[in-house]
């Protein structure tokens, strides 16, 4: 059923990294002094990074004596995202000023109390008024990445959605209901402001919200002024994942380098795209991907990375089980939190799972019979007065001789297991 078009979806050739952004300046002087003493003993690693960053490496490298420390500021400078070192300094020099004025509290203004923030999520709130923002900020979280996405009217998806949320991450249905009230009711109050502001980054749990809040601000028949910032990679950030990770004065940089107002033919392709989302098989979304996203570039392999979820043709798995059988396999029993750390940093081409929107992927998967995957018992769990057991963080889990059936295309998870699967508005039965 994983019908998807050719991806270029990939995991990082190395564990990422959560660098907050804010270069250093010296920092890089040193970088660069350390990549051409380690080039002038010839180690492969340097060879290799010069070779994919300087426009001279051949002509260079056959007479390693006229390398100089020039050419490796130019190295570090495009390994960055810079086109020259000159580029690279002045960036370090306006982070220096922006973090000198937060903390001496001289910031410029910036927004105004008429200005509304929408981030899906809490994780940039405080940053944003270190960083001297005024306006508001809402969170909408709504985690359309997992679970349905029926078809139908408002009220219907509300109801649906509450009810997956309650029941796959334990949260009483009254809470729930009370925060979608908060979350969706301040959607249909964006007249209180003169500019409405969504920030967002490149996975497919932004992205789905992104298309849901474009979608929405299309039907509104007066809005607001209409901005976004809406990225994939950041200049000096290698292993960019999320806005979270950002220190304050790089969300200044991004909201006078990266902020731009939001068009008629993003809104509409929004639109079209969460249209597609709630459909029951993919080839709405497929025909987009095809089609391309220009008008909002880091969505088409969002929508990849979400049809990945649907099973594979090869042993009914999605994408997240067949990486976490894939990691157990590779390293052995892990505890849940470090088998969740090397799933985001090493295994997933694009992390967009919470821990919690973990722990339902691990329980849904433990419910197939024989099982894919096991706890391991501590010894003091194992006699009759056994103490409650762990936290899933911190449960040893393993790959099971069915898990490596499964990896080895052996084995169909569908025929496994009882559970229903929902990829927005596709639905996966079991075939037992």
């Amino acid at each position: 059923m994983n019908t998807t078009p050719e991806s270029d979806l990939a995991s990082p050739a190395f564990p990422r990294t959560m660098f907050h952004g804010a270069l250093n300046y010296e920092q890089q002087k040193k970088r660069a002094k350390e990549l051409l003493k380690a080039f002038k003993k010839q180690d492969p690693i340097a060879l290799d990074r010069i070779k994919n960053f300087h426009p001279r490496f051949s002509q260079k490298s056959s007479s390693p004596s006229s390398f100089t420390l020039a050419d490796c500021q130019l190295c570090i400078a495009r390994e960055s995202g810079f086109a020259s070192w000159l580029k690279l300094k002045a960036h370090c020099d306006q982070l220096k000023i922006k973090q000198a004025q937060i903390n001496a509290g001289h910031i410029p203004d910036l927004d105004d109390g008429n200005t509304l923030h929408i981030r899906c999520g809490s994780d940039i709130r405080h940053s944003l008024k270190i960083a001297g923002f005024t306006g508001d900020f809402h969170e909408f979280n709504d985690p359309f990445c997992q679970g349905p996405i029926p078809k139908g009217s408002k009220t219907t998806l509300l109801e649906k959605r509450a009810e997956f949320i309650a029941s796959a991450y334990g949260i009483p249905i009254k809470e729930v209901i009370a925060n979608q009230k908060i979350a969706y009711d301040k959607l249909d109050q964006l007249w209180d402001y003169d500019c409405v502001v969504l920030w967002f980054e490149h996975d497919s749990y932004d992205q789905l919200i992104l298309a849901f809040l474009l979608d929405h601000l299309s039907s509104l028949v007066s809005r607001p002024r209409l901005e976004l910032i809406c990225i994939d990679q950041v200049p000096g950030v290698p292993d960019f994942v999320g806005l979270g990770q950002l220190a304050p004065e790089m969300l200044i940089w991004l909201w006078e380098n990266q902020r731009m107002s939001i068009t008629d033919d993003q809104l509409s392709l929004g639109g079209k795209i969460w249209e597609a989302l709630r459909q029951e098989t993919p080839d709405q979304l497929n025909a987009i991907i095809t089609a391309g996203t220009p008008q909002l570039p880091v969505m088409k392999n969002a929508l990849k990375r979400h049809l990945k979820e649907l099973p594979s043709p090869n042993n009914g798995l999605g994408l997240t089980q067949e990486l976490t059988l894939q990691i157990l396999a590779d390293k052995g029993p892990l505890k849940g939190k470090e088998l969740f750390a090397i799933l985001t940093k090493e295994y997933e081409p694009l992390p967009y799972l919470g821990d919690l929107m973990y722990w339902y992927e691990l329980s849904q998967f433990m419910k197939s019979e024989p099982t894919p995957i096991q706890y391991e018992k501590p010894h003091d769990q194992k006699t009759e007065n056994a103490k409650p057991p762990q936290p899933w963080p911190e449960r040893i889990i393993h790959i099971t001789d069915t898990g490596k059936k499964l990896l080895a295309g052996k084995e169909n998870y569908l025929k496994l297991t009882p559970v229903f699967r929902y990829v927005g508005g596709a639905i996966v039965p079991p075939l037992s």
